[in-house]
């Protein structure tokens, strides 16, 4: 070896010798994480579910295995002091690419003989003795044995405090994702470190280097063991299964595994939106999944950065990314293909709900309302007489949330107010019909003495407080010329959470408002029914299409899942028996 080819060696195996290199490498290591998942989807979406279960189950145990490696990545990060950062142009470079910073192609193919080598190149275990490497790696394991040995040098030169510094409640753990037989693990320190570490290449190499498991269960045969990536890709190319005695030598031996390459959706390779027409219907599908794709990398972003919480809303956004890819493999192409997502970033602005950290309400399509901004959130009582007349609201508890946080509207979560993924599950519809058009236009107005009332019907969650004991306030405007008439009339309108009705003093008047705060409260009505989302002083709601609502004072947000009105509540709640 000369002495150049020395000194590019000497570069490339140089150890992580600062904490700003490890952050820097394990930065790289999310991205490397990331950069498998397109190739891994392109894959599993081609495959027909019905006619390739084993070929499915296959891919999809390996892909939520790297969303798993994904997360152990970022407390790595976390746990050091840096920031993960996903919802960026860099994580989705045009296919082909490079592994980042490492020598293998990824191209977005769909599943085969091609594709399967792809996986066993990307996922192949280091040669007994391989260096460490970090940058420019041979392998995914001697990437992470750099990262290994720059950890255990830093805390012999530093000492473990100051190397893992990081908030303990930017880590994500097995509470907001468990969708593996892995092991989310929280870091604090070198052991839990190490660990993170063991666990991303056993899981991917196996355990030793040199056996063919894992050491985890295998999640959908809980009798046997799981084998690890690279032994997966060995079973599918064998058409066998590995069988306990076998080891990397022997290859599969045991039961026959199925594999129909006749059932396969055949997706153009790396397949680009300039491809096509900007009014291509194709082009249309494949932004449209774009645009549902960094909406999953913003999500994942936010929950490493202090909202763990939002890792299960992120991965229940992944499902919508099946049907619409499914979609996309329907439609013909050329030369007998079809066409394909495209992983394309879209930039922040094009998305408009995604800029900024304002305090706002997103309604995410067929899914939950995030909430940015730290927006308060606390409960609310209907206070109402023993006649069940609405009398008014009495505030409860805050309920302690996340820097952004995410509302349940279906109907369905297991943690109501918050969101858990529960609205992929079972495929909830949450196609918005409200329309964007201002109260003023929409309003019916009724004059009284000193008094204009003003309503939309369409807002109406039949709260009641317009009801009163005795009779509406439809009727009592005829009597306003007495002060406590119109003073009742404006309390009750006052206590209407959707703001249905307003009032001035006269019409075409300035409409008075009560003074109420920035806030979020979560609804409750007489007999514990549970009711709507009170938003309150004029927080922006933006409908998943990114228009915004008009911004009111008050409004109310459907969280049962069936308001004929979504995402405004019209008081289905009601007659379905909605509760908590």
């Amino acid at each position: 070896m000369n002495q150049q080819e020395q000194q590019g060696t000497t570069a490339t195996r140089a150890p992580i010798a600062t904490l700003e290199s490890l952050r820097e490498h394990l930065q790289w290591a999310i991205e490397l994480e990331h950069a498998t998942l397109p190739p891994y989807l392109s894959a599993l979406y081609s495959l027909d579910p019905e006619r390739n279960p084993e070929a499915v189950e296959v891919v999809g145990s390996v892909f939520a295995e790297e969303m798993l490696h994904l997360a152990l990545a970022a407390n790595l990060l976390n746990a050091v002091g840096g920031r993960p950062v996903l919802d960026s142009p860099g994580m989705l470079p045009p296919h082909p690419r490079r592994l980042p910073h490492g020598e293998l192609e990824l191209s977005l193919l769909p599943f085969g003989p091609e594709a399967l080598e792809m996986f066993l190149n990307l996922e192949r275990p280091a040669p007994p003795g391989a260096p460490p490497e970090a940058d420019e790696y041979e392998t995914i394991g001697q990437f992470y044995d750099a990262i290994e040995r720059g950890l255990r040098h830093l805390c012999e030169q530093l000492g473990e405090r100051e190397v893992f510094t990081g908030d303990p409640a930017r880590q994500v753990t097995e509470v907001h994702f468990r969708q593996t037989g892995g092991r989310l693990i929280a870091v604090d320190g070198l052991d839990s470190a190490l660990a993170v570490l063991e666990e991303i290449v056993e899981q991917g190499e196996g355990t030793a280097r040199g056996e063919v498991w894992d050491g985890d269960q295998d999640i959908f045969h809980p009798d046997r063991e799981e084998v690890a990536h690279y032994y997966r890709f060995q079973e599918l190319k064998a058409g066998r299964r590995y069988r306990r005695g076998d080891s990397p030598q022997s290859g599969p031996t045991g039961e026959e595994l199925l594999v129909n390459l006749d059932a396969v959706r055949p997706m153009r390779p790396n397949p680009r939106l300039s491809d096509h027409a900007p009014d291509s219907p194709i082009r249309a599908a494949q932004e449209e999944f774009n645009h549902t794709y960094c909406a999953v990398l913003h999500l994942l972003e936010r929950a490493f950065n202090g909202s763990p919480k939002l890792l299960g809303v992120a991965t229940g956004t992944m499902y919508a990314l099946k049907a619409q890819a499914q979609t996309l493999m329907r439609m013909p192409d050329e030369d007998g293909a079809t066409a394909g997502p495209t992983f394309e970033y879209v930039p922040s602005e094009s998305r408009r709900w995604s800029v900024g950290d304002q305090q706002r309400i997103v309604v995410l399509r067929d899914g939950p309302y995030v909430v940015y901004g730290r927006v308060p959130l606390r409960r609310k009582r209907k206070i109402v007489s023993a006649e069940d007349n609405a009398l008014t609201w009495q505030t409860g508890e805050p309920l302690e949330t996340e820097d952004t946080y995410a509302l349940c509207r279906c109907g369905h979560s297991g943690s109501k107010p918050f969101c858990d993924g529960t609205h992929a599950r079972i495929g909830f519809d949450g196609t918005e019909t409200a329309g964007v058009r201002p109260y003023e236009e929409l309003q019916h107005v009724h004059d009284g003495v000193g008094i204009s009332a003003q309503r939309v019907g369409e807002l109406c969650v039949h709260a009641a407080f317009c009801i009163g004991r005795t009779r509406p306030i439809a009727e009592m405007l005829a009597d306003t010329a007495d002060s406590d008439v119109r003073a009742e009339i404006m309390g009750r309108i006052d206590h209407c959470p959707s703001g249905s009705y307003s009032y001035a003093l006269e019409r075409g008047g300035d409409t008075i408002e009560p003074d109420l705060p920035r806030a979020i409260s979560v609804l409750e009505e007489e007999g514990k029914l549970a009711s709507a989302l009170w938003v309150t002083g004029g927080v922006p709601v933006h409908r998943a299409d990114g228009r915004p609502l008009e911004t009111r004072n008050r409004m109310t947000l459907c969280r049962c899942g069936h308001s004929g009105n979504k995402p405004l509540c019209d008081g289905t709640h009601r007659k379905i028996g909605f509760r908590e």
